[in-house]
């Protein structure tokens, strides 16, 4: 593989590995994995760093290897590279990745007469780069795909330059330099993806905050309704950093999955460095404004559940069991967090009927990764506890949990606590109904294929549940009057 050929037809095809021909980063891969398996590393990754890139990436790969089976390969650049190598021409693979990650790739492709990596003490980026190429083709005796500033040094000394998905003043500067060739490059999108990252439908979620205030018979308004729309923005904005972190750590597992592959970060719509900046930028403007305008009590639980998604994000959604009550407390967090941004006292009662009707929709979003792994033939979900064998008892517990949540409503109707608030509380019988057929529905849904989304955001989409939520809301306005 590192032997050079002397009787290569027409001047040899340079190429660069990370952001070229694939659409991640290799090393940024390699460094999810290593903090998936030790999250303890993110405590000395600045003091590797520190020590130089060439330091850093040894110790990463130390612990782990990006996930070469799920590598996004940027198909225009791969097919033109072959067209090349089918032409005869010598095709080097030349990237600041390692050696050894360099070759193994190289290997899987079968395409490259010469691998050049990092090693030996020397970073193959930019100028060592370009002064390894000049050294081993000549000045203009090569030509070099690439795409990024780093890359620039080398089209300074290529015959000709190709770049690959460029920012606009990457292809700029390749631009002035004069033997740009040929630009691979698709539609900027990155706001759209960046949308779809984030999720916002899952903000809806966050709706939640809502319901202690409305339930307390308080009409939100003036400082209400500001400190209550500042939660929920917080929420949302915090919500949407840990989707990021999640996808990041998930990167690997999620190429793997069905549906899951189409993620920004999986499919390679954006890069694990956008990813990096938006998770930072969502934390800061999630809890920015809560620490200034609401109180410490909101902060202290928009906190916990910041801790308890991300500990979620790096283990507990691998513990089987336990994935499933942490979902639903976090739900139940939204309910408390919008009573301690309003100052008012949320019933233990709502709280009961939360966790277990939580649990339910927890249950139903388990049994529909379960149902899909199970019409692909696939024994275990990718970073679950879960076997396809577990369905049915994530059925049972999840019906229960549902059947649960309506008995506690019921327990509550005849409590004396509801007397204070419903004239006619007789009505909220109905209401007990209603519910009862909607969690058996969204159960049906599930058994039968059709849940597609998040159980929540389904209903949300979902007529008869819009209508039935609807009524409730008209029989519960009947029982206050």
């Amino acid at each position: 593989m590192n032997n050079i050929d002397t009787e290569f037809v027409d001047i040899p095809l340079c190429v660069d590995l990370d952001g070229t021909l694939i659409a991640g980063d290799t090393l940024l891969d390699a460094t999810l994995i290593a903090i998936k398996r030790k999250p303890f590393i993110l405590l000395f990754i600045p003091f590797w760093i520190i020590k130089g890139k060439l330091f850093f990436k040894e110790k990463i790969h130390e612990i782990a290897e990006p996930d070469y089976s799920t590598l996004v390969f940027r198909d225009e650049v791969l097919e033109f590279v072959e067209a090349e190598k089918f032409k005869g021409r010598m095709i080097v693979l030349a990237t600041a990745s390692s050696q050894k990650i360099a070759e193994k790739i190289a290997d899987e492709l079968g395409i490259f007469d010469l691998v050049l990596g990092s090693g030996n003490g020397v970073n193959l980026r930019s100028s060592n780069k370009k002064d390894k190429l000049v050294e081993l083709f000549g000045e203009k005796g090569f030509d070099y795909i690439g795409d990024s500033f780093a890359d620039i040094e080398v089209f300074r000394v290529a015959r000709k330059s190709y770049l690959a998905y460029p920012s606009k003043n990457v292809l700029l500067k390749a631009k002035a330099i004069g033997n740009l060739e040929n630009c691979f490059e698709t539609k900027s999108e990155l706001i759209k993806h960046i949308l779809k990252e984030i999720r916002i439908y899952q903000w809806v979620k966050n709706i939640l905050i809502f319901l202690p205030i409305l339930l307390a018979h308080i009409i939100p308004i003036g400082e209400y309704a500001i400190k209550l729309v500042l939660a929920f923005l917080s929420f949302s904005f915090v919500a949407s950093s840990v989707y990021v972190l999640n996808d990041l750590l998930d990167i690997s597992s999620d190429r793997q999955h069905p549906t899951k592959k189409n993620r920004p970060f999986a499919s390679g719509e954006l890069s694990v460095k956008i990813g990096f900046l938006l998770f930072h930028l969502l934390l800061i403007l999630g809890f920015v404004s809560a620490l200034i305008l609401l109180p410490s009590e909101f902060n202290i639980i928009l906190l916990v559940y910041f801790i308890l998604t991300t500990f979620y994000s790096f283990y507990l959604k691998r513990v089987y069991v336990v994935d499933i009550l942490i979902l639903s407390l976090l739900y139940t967090l939204r309910l408390i967090a919008g009573a301690a941004a309003v100052d008012v006292l949320i019933s233990p009662w709502l709280i009961a009927f939360s966790v277990f009707i939580f649990i339910s929709l927890a249950c139903i979003k388990r049994y529909t990764e379960l149902y899909s792994m199970n019409t692909g033939n696939v024994e275990q979900v990718s970073g679950r506890g879960y076997l396809v064998d577990d369905i049915n008892l994530i059925k049972t517990i999840g019906v229960n949990s549902g059947l649960m949540s309506i008995l506690v409503f019921i327990l509550y109707v005849n409590s004396k606590e509801v007397l204070v608030l419903y004239k006619h509380p007789i009505y909220l019988y109905i209401v007990a109904f209603f519910l009862l057929y909607w969690i058996i529905r969204m159960w049906f849904i599930a058994v039968r294929g059709k849940m597609t989304d998040d159980p929540i955001v389904f209903t949300l989409r979902d007529k008869t549940g819009l209508f039935i939520f609807a009524l409730i809301v008209l029989i519960v306005l009947g029982a206050s009057l």
